[in-house]
C-alpha cells in the first residue's frame, strides 16, 4: 500500500456502512480521501473523526448521484484541489421493493440513475481525468453485488447485473486503449449496514430479521477487500470478487 501513500481517492456513498469504512481504511495508509454523499452533515462528522486517526486526510463532499452537475462539480474540485486521481471507488447504491409488475415508476427511475448512470458518469470523469493528467497506474473499484450474479429483487438485480457488465467492458475498453488502469468488481453478499433499513423505511424489523438470520459480512470485510485488489503487484488484475457469509446459501 505504500505506494498510494499521498495519492488521491474518490469514494461514493462515503456517509454510511461500507463507504465510511473504505474511507477509514484509505485514510489509514495515507491517502487524501474524497468521500461524497448526500449528507453533508454525516460526512463532516466523518471527516472529524476520521482525520484524527490515519496520515491521509478525508475531504467531505456533499453531491447527489442523481444529478449530473453534482458529480461534475466534485471532479472540479478535484482537480482544483490535487489536480489528479488515482483511485476511484463508486460504492453509492440503493433499492427499493419494486416489482416489475407493481413498482413505482419513479423508485425505478432512482436506481437506474444511482446504481448505473451515477456510476458511469463518475467513472468518466476519473478515467479522463486519470488520461488527462498521466495517471496510467490508476484503479476503479465498483462495489457490486451478489445480486448481479444472481437474480433476488429483479430490478435492483438488473441494476447490478449491469454494474456486472459495465465493469468488464470498462476493463475492455482500457485495455483496447492501451492503458494500464485496473478495474475491480466486488460482490458482497449480505452485509450489516443501514442498507436493509433504508429499503425498509415503514418496517425496520424486517430489515432487523435480515441481519438476524445468520453471521452478516461487515462493512471492514469489503473494506479489506478493496485494499487487497489496490495492493496488488501491477501485472495482476483483481477482477471479480465474490464474498458471501458463510452461512448465506444464495
Amino acid at each position: 500500500m505504500e505506494r498510494w501513500t499521498g495519492k488521491v481517492a474518490l469514494v461514493t456513498g462515503a456517509s454510511a456502512g461500507i463507504g465510511v469504512a473504505i474511507v477509514e481504511k484509505l485514510v489509514e495508509n495515507g491517502m487524501k480521501v474524497v468521500g461524497c454523499a448526500r449528507n453533508s452533515e454525516k460526512l463532516n462528522d466523518i471527516a472529524t473523526r476520521v482525520n484524527k486517526t490515519g496520515p491521509g486526510e478525508m475531504y467531505a463532499q456533499k453531491c447527489d448521484l442523481n444529478d449530473e452537475n453534482d458529480i461534475l462539480k466534485i471532479f472540479k474540485f478535484i482537480k482544483e484541489k490535487f489536480g489528479t486521481i488515482h483511485i476511484c471507488v463508486n460504492n453509492a447504491g440503493l433499492s427499493h421493493h419494486a416489482s416489475l409488475m407493481s413498482g413505482k415508476t419513479e423508485h425505478w427511475r432512482e436506481m437506474v440513475n444511482v446504481n448505473i448512470l451515477g456510476l458511469c458518469i463518475v467513472t468518466r470523469e476519473a478515467t479522463t481525468l486519470m488520461k488527462d493528467t498521466g495517471v496510467d497506474d490508476g484503479h476503479i473499484i465498483n462495489i457490486n453485488s451478489m445480486s448481479g450474479h444472481r437474480v433476488t429483487t429483479p430490478f435492483y438485480s438488473a441494476t447490478k447485473f449491469a454494474v456486472t457488465a459495465l465493469t468488464e467492458g470498462l476493463r475492455q475498453e482500457l485495455r483496447a486503449a492501451k492503458s494500464h488502469i485496473r478495474t475491480t468488481s466486488i460482490s458482497p453478499g449480505l452485509v450489516e449496514t443501514e442498507f436493509a433499513y433504508r429499503m425498509n423505511p415503514d418496517n425496520p424489523e424486517r430489515a432487523k430479521k435480515m441481519y438476524a438470520n445468520f453471521h452478516c459480512l461487515q462493512s471492514n470485510d469489503i473494506a479489506n477487500a478493496v485494499l487487497f485488489a489496490i495492493s496488488s503487484p501491477s501485472h495482476m488484475e483483481i477482477n471479480d470478487i465474490h464474498i458471501r457469509p458463510t452461512e448465506q446459501k444464495s
